[in-house]
């Protein structure tokens, strides 16, 4: 057998020398020069955006296809028994990539014509009604001028200061910045169209990669079994496969749970008669794929676009949230992704973290399967180095064990040693019993005592109560005959004077009608006088004479 270059053990010894002094090369300009290097991945990954843009589309996609392929297209067939050739095949992989293609188009499509206009419809209604917030605040403000505000010096001086800084702030720092805010404004609009560009070359590329995705993997095979040895190379293989179960089983269920999500978003708010159902909705279910952060990054904007329509409404939008994202996280979620990822709570975040600091959205998004793949191979590896060693390999064998034995392997229990208070546990559980104990007879003794004395306290009152009670019985009874012969007397003594008065007023009636009949009596006489008299000359007055 002809031995090739590479099998020469100097040959090994020589690559070998070469692959560490050109990784410590690598090391010292990528600690020395940081910057240089990650402009040169930034300007790596911005070339091939484009490229990378299709393989998450054509690995997006690819289970779509195969539905449309083998679900659809190939049931119908075999239901007419109809067999198809190698061009048939082929056309119906193409028709089945781009019907999949349109169909995402579409599907982003809809979400942007769901978002835009309510996003620009509240942007205009915030626009519109921020003349009537500021007239508000304007009339607020000149009306506490005109009533006057009871402010001390230190205070107006404090507002003086505050406006002057206001002023000096937009003066020096705002006025200056807008040429490079325009500046940055135009950069953004560049990036997007950029971004949209990548996207869409990204959208060709993925056709090509959909459909001759099984002539790509078999070449990939081919070169990988002619560099490496076959047992490495199945390794690679059985891992990557477990890659894709992994990140197709999140992403799919992620998906369709963000989806659940969003239409049960929709029917509460709708049911509650909050504004923008359509936009809170959309944006409550796309913030949803982020893993654990993602439902309070949808939640805040969609809380502050209803708190400036209906404070109340928005207060009843966070209980609901609330409540959705418990059912989620609780029930749905679980449900759908079931034990995927294999991570703790701890490794989601900090590869939720991680991800995020590195590749913004993105990176949260597949920082979990990434570190659940990370996980799961390293977990591979340890195994692997454990049965070489001929260990345990299960995680529970090495709980609360001192060690494991050198010769057989197995788990050694740990020994605890005794601390010094649990050598002095007896003599302090005799210290502790004996006082309790004291105790004990000291409390017995006082509720003994108490009762007994609380016995005699209550028959002594009762009996005090009782006397009292016939004390007072006596006294009022007695008070009682005191207060009828008093009653009596005085009747007595008002019927003698009643009697008294009626005599007397009989008296002075009589009295009084016998002047008068002496009074008519001497009138009488007197007239009679009169008329008996002569008539005398009647005599003039002063005037006259």
């Amino acid at each position: 057998m002809k031995k090739y270059p590479f099998d020469n053990k100097y040959f090994q010894w020589g690559l070998t020398a070469f692959s560490v002094v050109a990784a410590l090369m690598l090391l010292y300009y990528g600690i020395f020069h940081m910057n240089s290097v990650i402009s040169g991945i930034r300007f790596f990954f911005s070339i091939t955006a484009p490229i990378i843009y299709g393989f998450a589309i054509a690995y997006i996609l690819s289970s779509v296809v195969t539905f449309f392929e083998e679900d659809v297209v190939y049931k119908l067939l075999a239901k007419k028994n109809r067999t198809v050739g190698k061009r048939g095949k082929k056309a119906i992989r193409w028709s089945c990539v781009i019907l999949s293609l349109v169909l995402f188009l579409l599907l982003i499509y809809a979400l942007i014509m769901m978002i835009l206009p309510q996003l620009i419809k509240s942007m205009t209604s915030i626009i519109y009604s921020f003349p009537s917030y500021a007239d508000t605040a304007e009339k607020w403000l000149n009306s506490n001028i005109e009533r006057g505000w009871n402010l001390d010096a230190r205070s107006i001086e404090m507002l003086n200061k505050f406006s002057q800084d206001v002023q000096n702030y937009l003066t020096n720092n705002i006025l200056p910045r807008l040429q490079d805010m325009l500046v940055n404004i135009s950069s953004g609009v560049y990036n997007f169209l950029t971004i949209v560009k990548n996207f869409l070359i990204g959208a060709i590329v993925s056709l090509y990669l959909m459909a001759d995705k099984e002539k790509f993997i078999a070449k990939l095979k081919m070169i990988m079994y002619a560099l490496f040895p076959a047992e490495r190379v199945n390794n690679v293989i059985h891992s990557m496969r477990f890659t894709h179960r992994v990140f197709g089983g999140f992403i799919s269920g992620k998906l369709l749970d963000s989806a659940i999500i969003g239409v049960l978003c929709y029917i509460g708010i709708t049911i509650l008669r909050m504004p923008y159902t359509i936009l809170v909705s959309v944006i409550i279910g796309v913030t949803n794929i982020i893993p654990f952060f993602g439902p309070y990054l949808g939640a805040i904007p969609c809380i502050l676009l209803i708190l400036l329509v209906d404070p109340m409404k928005g207060l009843y939008f966070i209980i609901f949230i609330f409540i959705l994202q418990q059912f989620d996280g609780n029930i749905l979620g679980p449900k759908i992704l079931g034990d995927s990822t294999g991570l703790s709570s701890f490794m989601v975040i900090v590869a939720i973290l991680i991800g995020g600091g590195l590749f913004g959205i993105g990176g949260m998004v597949i920082g979990v399967p990434i570190a659940a793949v990370i996980y799961a191979t390293l977990n591979t590896a340890l195994a692997k180095a454990l049965r070489d060693k001929e260990l345990p390999t299960d995680e529970h064998t090495y709980m609360d064990i001192d060690c494991l034995d050198p010769e057989t392997h197995e788990a050694l229990a740990l020994v605890k040693q005794p601390s010094f208070m649990e050598q002095h546990r007896e003599e302090r559980n005799t210290i502790f019993v004996k006082t309790l104990n004291i105790i004990m007879k000291i409390i017995t003794f006082i509720v003994v005592n108490v009762i007994k004395y609380s016995r005699i306290a209550f028959n002594w009152t009762r009996k005090f109560s009782m006397e009292s009670w016939n004390h007072v019985s006596d006294l009022y009874q007695q008070r009682s005959k005191e207060l009828q012969f008093f009653i009596a007397r005085k009747k007595e003594e008002f019927a003698k004077k009643k009697e008294e008065w009626q005599e007397k007023d009989i008296e002075r009636r009589v009295a009084k009608a016998a002047a008068k009949a002496a009074k008519q009596q001497n009138a009488s006489s007197e007239k009679a006088a009169e008329q008996s008299a002569p008539a005398k000359p009647e005599e003039k007055t002063e005037e006259e004479n």
